[in-house]
């Protein structure tokens, strides 16, 4: 296992295979909620991941490729009619379910990414607050997590022209807020975040 910047417990310390478990895609108005699950070989450079939230895109990308060429990865997402449904928390915490148990190995301990530990995982865990920037397994989940998110929401622009999908990734921006009321509503949009039901809402009147 890596030595991680920061001291682990001891129940992670014991662990062989330490997973780190982390999810992107909580704010936006538009696309799913995408988490990663990542199990670190000893002999990973975790100091490339060490200033992941800085780098540019195509940066971001090559680091990712090298997460999944090397290391156990596990990636779930849940859609947008899901979030509605459960709510973007509990979709949040079952995509981290659904990563872990997408990894090829059975992890002894798991390291999550915030305050919540997400129900029905298949080993221990603790939560760590602000653990994308502490703890290395956590920042490679989350560097997996946000490119593959990334991925989703450019080839959604495509499908769905002039919402800026490739630019803002689904987040609340000038340019996508001011493309509601003119485009209207897709079905990647989150008709439980308020600015995508007061649009729902405005068109049944009509």
């Amino acid at each position: 296992m890596p030595k991680p910047w920061s001291p682990l417990s001891p129940a992670a310390r014991k662990a062989r295979l330490l997973a780190g478990l982390d999810e992107v895609g909580r704010g936006p108005l538009a696309g799913p909620v995408v988490a990663a699950a990542v199990v670190l070989p000893a002999d990973f450079p975790i100091d490339e991941l060490a200033d992941s939230k800085s780098l540019r895109p195509a940066r971001r990308r090559l680091l990712s490729d090298l997460i999944r060429n090397h290391c156990a990865v596990g990636v779930a997402s849940l859609p947008a009619p899901a979030i509605d449904r459960l709510n973007i928390r509990a979709a949040s915490l079952e995509a981290m379910r659904r990563a872990i148990l997408a990894l090829p190995v059975v992890p002894d301990f798991a390291l999550v990414d915030g305050r919540d530990i997400p129900p029905g995982l298949p080993c221990p865990a603790e939560a760590v607050v602000k653990g994308d920037a502490t703890v290395a397994a956590i920042a490679a989940a989350s560097l997996v997590a946000k490119v593959a998110r990334d991925a989703i929401m450019v080839k959604a622009a495509g499908e769905f022209p002039g919402y800026g999908f490739e630019k803002h990734m689904g987040y609340g921006s000038r340019a996508h807020l001011a493309a509601l009321p003119e485009k209207g509503l897709t079905p990647l949009h989150r008709l439980s975040f308020a600015p995508c039901r007061a649009i729902a809402r405005n068109s049944l009147q009509f």
